[in-house]
C-alpha cells in the first residue's frame, strides 16, 4: 500500500462519519462556505456560521425566543385557520401539512411580549410554512396584531420572510397589501413607533407593503429583498444588473434601509429604539 493510500483512507472516513453526522443533525454544514459545524455551538451562535457569519433561517418560535424577555410572549389569534376560497386542487391538504409540521396555524405568528420590560407587539413569518407565503389569514392576523398594538399605544415590531402574496387565493391574497397598510397608516397617525426587520428573503407583495413603510426599516445581512425576480427585472430592462442587486446590503447603499442589524445586536438595538419612543422611559 503507498503512502498516498494510507492517508487518503482515513480522511475519507472521517468526511463520511461527518456526512452521517450532518444527515443525523448533530453537525450542521453551512449552505454559504460548507463550513461543518456542531449543531448545538450553531444554536448558541443564534444561527449564524462561526466562518463566514452567513444568517441561517429560523423559525418563528426560535425568532419569538432570541427576542423577546423570557415568558413574556402571548400568541394572538391561533385559532384562525386558513380555508379554500378559489377551490384550488390539494390546497387544504397542504396547508395541513405545514400546520402539522411547524406547529403553527399560519405562516405568521403574532402576539405580545416585551423587550427589557418594555411593552410591544411582535409578528413573525416563518419561511417554513408555505415560504411565509401571505394568504387571507397572514394578512387578517398582521392586521390584527397592528391594530393590538394601536389600541394599547405600544410599538409594533415585524420580521419579514416570505416568497409573496399565495397564488391560491389569488386576489384575496393581493387584498391584504391594502388592508395591513391602512392599519399601520392609523397606528402611525396615532403616533405608534412602527419597525420592520426584513430576514432572508422578503419578496414580492410582502416587500412592496407593510415591509417597507417603517418608521425604521432595518434588515439582517445578505438577506434577499426585492419584489420580481432578477430574471423577469433583466428581461424588463435589458440591463445586466449588478451581483449585489436585492441584498440588504445593496439596499441600504441606495438608501431604501435604515439599517443592516446582525443577530447578536438585534434585541439590543430593537431595544434602544422602543426605550427611545417610550414614554416616561429611563
Amino acid at each position: 500500500m503507498s503512502i498516498k493510500n494510507i492517508f487518503s483512507k482515513p480522511n475519507k472516513i472521517k468526511k463520511a462519519q461527518e456526512q452521517n453526522d450532518i444527515k443525523a443533525g448533530v453537525m450542521h454544514q453551512c449552505s454559504e462556505c460548507k463550513h461543518v459545524t456542531v449543531t448545538k455551538d450553531l444554536q448558541k451562535n443564534l444561527h449564524v456560521c462561526p466562518k463566514c457569519n452567513y444568517h441561517h433561517k429560523i423559525n418563528s418560535t426560535e425568532r419569538i425566543a432570541q427576542t423577546l424577555d423570557e415568558g413574556t410572549f402571548e400568541s394572538m389569534d391561533d385559532h384562525l385557520k386558513t380555508v379554500n376560497p378559489l377551490g384550488f386542487p390539494g390546497y387544504v391538504e397542504k396547508v395541513e401539512i405545514d400546520i402539522a409540521k411547524t406547529g403553527l396555524n399560519e405562516a405568521v405568528l403574532t402576539g405580545t411580549g416585551e423587550i427589557d420590560g418594555r411593552p410591544i407587539v411582535i409578528a413573525v413569518m416563518d419561511s417554513f410554512f408555505r415560504m411565509g407565503s401571505m394568504g387571507s389569514v397572514v394578512g387578517e392576523k398582521i392586521t390584527r396584531a397592528v391594530e393590538k398594538a394601536t389600541e394599547l399605544k405600544v410599538p409594533f415590531i415585524i420580521f419579514t420572510a416570505s416568497g409573496g402574496a399565495r397564488m391560491q387565493e389569488g386576489a384575496l391574497s393581493l387584498m391584504q397589501m391594502a388592508k395591513t397598510s391602512v392599519a399601520l397608516e392609523k397606528h402611525s397617525r396615532e403616533g405608534n413607533l412602527y419597525i420592520s426587520v426584513m430576514t432572508h428573503p422578503t419578496t414580492g407583495g410582502i416587500s412592496a407593503s407593510f415591509a417597507s413603510v417603517g418608521d425604521y426599516n432595518f434588515a439582517e445581512p445578505q438577506a434577499l429583498i426585492g419584489f420580481a425576480g432578477r430574471r423577469v427585472i433583466e428581461q424588463t430592462v435589458r440591463e445586466k444588473l449588478p451581483d449585489d442587486f436585492q441584498t440588504a446590503e445593496f439596499l441600504l447603499k441606495h438608501g431604501q434601509l435604515d439599517k443592516i442589524i446582525p443577530r447578536n445586536e438585534m434585541k439590543q438595538t430593537l431595544s434602544t429604539i422602543v426605550k427611545l419612543h417610550t414614554k416616561g422611559a429611563n
